[in-house]
């Protein structure tokens, strides 16, 4: 005689323990809501270190700036690091590969926040070295531009991951 055959539900989820998984799955993002917390701790040193940096102007510390980004650099990449296990973890024990993907993609996005955020301080002193050259404060403007639209769509996959997360609820 055959199985009696396993109920549907069970056939849908490949983790037997559907509150463990959720319970999980939020524990994850609460961690990642602290991993953008440092993130964006990091870029306020970032920002201070850098006025601080122009306000030398024209005697300027240069190795104590160099300093201060590669602590920022180095921390950046610690964050990326993690990000990118916990996005491994949703997407091949927990089976969200839908928050996986959120996660690759907010990673994406930091990275290019970071490129222009670096763009836009090299801009600035340019700016102020140069104040009777129009293109660099041409520069600053457009990467300005660029930096606040890159950090809407940030918010926006943080959105939809919040979304998505609690849909299953």
């Amino acid at each position: 005689h055959h199985h009696a055959r396993l109920p549907l539900w069970w056939q849908v989820t490949t983790v037997p323990f559907p509150l463990q998984t959720d319970e999980a799955v939020r524990v994850l993002l609460q961690r990642l809501q602290a991993l953008q917390g440092e993130r964006a701790e990091a870029y306020r040193l970032l920002e201070e270190g850098h006025q601080a940096y122009l306000h030398s102007a024209p005697h300027y510390d240069f190795p104590r700036y160099r300093q201060l980004v590669h602590e920022i650099t180095v921390a950046f990449s610690g964050i990326s690091r993690e990000v990118l296990h916990i996005a491994g973890r949703l997407r091949d024990q927990l089976a969200r590969p839908d928050l996986a993907q959120h996660l690759a993609q907010l990673q994406e996005r930091e990275q290019e926040k970071l490129q222009l955020t670096a763009q836009l301080q090299l801009a600035r002193q340019q700016a102020q070295d140069q104040p009777e050259v129009d293109a660099h404060q041409q520069e600053v403007r457009e990467l300005k531009h660029k930096l606040i639209k890159t950090i809407e769509a940030i918010s926006e996959i943080l959105q939809d991951l919040k979304y998505d997360s609690e849909e299953a609820e």
